[in-house]
């Protein structure tokens, strides 16, 4: 049993499907008896009076039975009229209906709607006599307009010449239909944390009970919640509507043949009130009748899991195609659909609090609020992995239930490996629906960059060098919930991390040598040392476990690799050194690196990151035209910078602490693009360039320990409002300020 907290999410306001209000002698024993078994046999729930009434007095279970019940359906017998008893009942129906929005179905059994309504042949006849005997009380003209209301609804008219047993099954069909599409929706079996979502939507979104129409997007990555959430709202509003209608998987459906006039079809079939499924030619001629039919009407409708502007033009295309106080709530992953189609507010979802979080996986792991004892460190692990995502924590209890300890842990280690099958499929839908750049930008930074980049011009051009068109790429991926940006770093939640490299491993799961992306150092090692790379690797980042033993790297490892762009190494040291690097690298990112030159048929032309700290390097050919960012921080051996005037498009030049280093080329003061120049640190340096040319510097640090060349003539330096650092001798810690540029980059 879930906790007390989430009951109300899932109470229904209904006590009963069923409510008569009839003339026993009329009816009870025939027509009422007969229909309320076929009801039974349907497994609607029935509410009848079985006694019979004398005088006005009304027991509190009548009471609360015709007030809880979704539909009251009044028999309109020739004798109906004659009992205050039954007159009062409609009074008092009639007042559901408009407060409750309880549906009224009268039956004009062997009587006229227009002698009902006007109180003339037989059924007048009753109502006379009743009135002669009250002499003129003042409830006769309540009644007579009562009378009038209930015959103005449509109904059903049962006449001498019609079988009374196919009436009674058509009556019988069409209740059922009208249950099915009020039906209350199952939200979840344990619907831990809904109540606060259910209380923000309600009083911060949709005001029911207001006479303006409202479109209302509920938005979250796939699993955070958003169908159960839809679905509790429903639950708690659908009985204040004329009609209501959840459509689900809208997405899925409408990819179908005719699938979006299938959808239409069952808008109007649920929502209109009319018992026969309507038969739609064409996309157009549904939106004509959905404006034509439900214009009036005072709708719920829920369109879960749109992930198509075309979806919502097609079915609720605007708030003029619906009545006044109407609600529409739509549920997507994708941000932008909100903003094309004018959505008037959005409720963002989130994860579950760490509470919360705790609890669901308890109910789903060991069917009670609190964990077995012993195994509390293992709850908060795996809600930890989980991010608080409904999905993972409901989908891994269930996994985890009745299992021993050496179990649990057997689980949690292949789940760091290999996410849980039903979390991947959730997930993925969201990354099957992007296109090809968008996926690349999601693929590097679910194995590369989660929470390294941040959105800065570099950051940008360094995506945009990959040819993934990452403006609107990143643009894309938060619209759809897959990145957010956290202290201004790119973020993706652990679990959508996971899905994407669970992605890759899929490209060749027996063969890492074959996938795009190479991550997880075992793979590297594998494919390092056997000297099994293939032109399928794009990306390789070694960041090998402290102590980890030196890989065996064959001096030819990276010359299958023709499609590589990205190299990157940390924490990893080998035995041999490289021959050649693929001319195709965009980002080489390699601190402490063992070579003394880059390979001599190495050309860079398509380098736009090259990033070796602490190096082995004593000789740099500058000779990569593309190349925006260099760092040689701490290269103990490097002497010189050379002539450098075929990197036009040089952004930073860090040198810091580069102790040898004596003579910068005078190449370095034509730099037009250089923004950040640092050669803090290098105390040996003597020949400096004179009259620097750097129109776009705004950082500059020289360590000079004796008069050289002038630095001061700086052609506009920078724009407006920047600051220039030109220091001789600075003797401060800049350490920070330099971590800062550098997680611009790669950290």
């Amino acid at each position: 049993m879930a906790s007390s907290s989430s009951s109300s999410s899932v109470t229904s306001p209904w006590l009963y499907d069923v409510f008569f209000s009839f003339r026993g002698e009329d009816t009870r024993n025939n027509f009422i008896s007969h229909l309320c078994h076929v009801l039974a046999t349907k497994g609607i729930h029935v509410y009848i009076d079985v006694e019979l009434r004398r005088g006005t007095k009304i027991s509190s279970a009548l009471l609360q039975a015709r007030e809880s019940s979704r539909i009251s359906i009044i028999v309109l017998s020739k004798n109906y009229a004659s009992s205050t008893w039954c007159l009062n009942e409609l009074v008092k129906i009639l007042e559901c209906k408009e407060s409750k929005q309880q549906i009224v179905l009268p039956v004009f059994y062997h009587v006229d709607p227009s002698d009902v309504r006007h109180q003339r042949g037989s059924f007048g006849k009753a109502f006379t006599g009743l009135a002669e005997r009250l002499n003129g009380a003042m409830e006769l003209q309540t009644w007579r307009a009562a009378l009038r209301d209930v015959a103005n609804l449509a109904g059903y008219h049962l006449t001498d010449d019609r079988n009374e047993s196919k009436f009674i099954e058509g009556i019988a069909q069409d209740i059922s239909r009208v249950i099915v599409s009020h039906s209350h929706l199952y939200v979840a079996s344990y619907p831990v944390g809904f109540d606060s979502r259910l209380r923000d939507i309600m009083n911060l979104h949709l005001s029911v009970g207001t006479n303006d129409v409202r479109m209302v997007g509920i938005l979250g990555l796939g699993g955070i919640g958003k169908t159960t959430l839809a679905k509790a709202t429903y639950n708690s509003i659908a009985f204040r509507f004329e009609a209501s209608c959840f459509l689900a998987n809208v997405s899925d459906t409408s990819n179908q043949a005719h699938g979006l006039v299938q959808l239409q079809e069952t808008l109007l079939y649920m929502i209109s009130g009319d018992c026969r499924r309507l038969n739609i030619d064409s996309i157009d001629t549904g939106i004509n009748m959905i404006k034509r039919m439900l214009g009036s009407k005072r709708v719920l409708l829920i369109l879960d899991d749109v992930d198509h502007l075309t979806q919502l033009e097609t079915l609720a295309g605007a708030c003029d195609w619906f009545g006044k106080g109407s609600r529409i709530i739509i549920t997507t992953r994708d941000q932008h659909l909100f903003t094309t189609h004018g959505v008037d507010s959005t409720y963002m979802m989130t994860g579950l609090n760490h509470r919360d979080a705790f609890q669901l996986f308890c109910w789903h792991a060991f069917k009670k609020q609190k964990p077995v004892e012993g195994y509390e460190k293992f709850v908060e692990q795996i809600v930890n992995y989980a991010g608080c995502l409904p999905l993972a924590l409901v989908v891994l209890g269930s996994n985890f239930l009745g299992r021993s300890e050496s179990q649990w842990k057997s689980l949690m280690d292949r789940y760091k490996k290999i996410p849980a099958k039903d979390i991947q499929e959730i997930l993925q839908t969201s990354y099957d629906k992007l296109s090809e750049n968008e996926k690349n930008v999601f693929l590097d930074i679910a194995c590369f960059f989660n929470g390294q980049l941040r959105l800065d011009d570099v950051t940008v051009k360094i995506l945009d060098s990959f040819g993934f068109c990452p403006n609107i790429s990143i643009q894309r991926l938060r619209d759809n919930c897959l990145i957010s940006e956290f202290d201004g770093r790119l973020q993706m939640h652990n679990l959508l991390r996971d899905m994407g490299r669970e992605v890759v491993r899929q490209e060749s799961p027996k063969n890492p040598e074959a996938r795009s992306r190479l991550f997880f150092h075992e793979d590297i090692r594998e494919v390092l040392e056997y000297d099994i790379a293939t032109d399928r690797v794009e990306a390789i980042v070694i960041d090998l476990p402290k102590g980890d033993d030196i890989i065996c790297l064959s001096p030819n490892a990276f010359k299958n690799m023709k499609r590589l762009r990205l190299f990157r190494c940390h924490n990893a040291h080998f035995s041999e050194e490289l021959n050649c690097l693929p001319n195709g690298l965009r980002v080489l990112d390699w601190p402490n690196c063992p070579l003394q030159s880059m390979p001599s048929k190495f050309h860079g032309d398509e380098l736009v990151i090259l990033r070796m700290p602490g190096s082995h390097i004593k000789k740099i050919r500058f000779e990569f035209k593309n190349l925006m960012v260099m760092n040689f921080r701490g290269c103990e051996f490097l002497t010189k910078i050379s002539d450098i005037s075929k990197c036009p498009n040089l952004q930073q030049m860090d040198f810091k602490d580069c102790k040898n280093l004596v003579k910068v080329h005078k190449s370095v003061a034509l730099l037009d693009k250089l923004v950040r120049l640092n050669l803090r640190g290098c105390t040996n340096l003597k020949s400096f360039p004179r009259g620097l040319l750097l129109r776009s510097l705004q950082f500059l640090d020289v360590h000079l320990d004796a008069p050289v060349e002038d630095i001061g003539n700086l052609a506009n330096p920078m724009g407006h409002g920047s600051q220039l650092s030109k220091r001789r001798c600075v003797d401060y810690d800049d350490d920070q300020d330099d971590h800062n540029i550098e997680s611009n980059l790669l950290t």
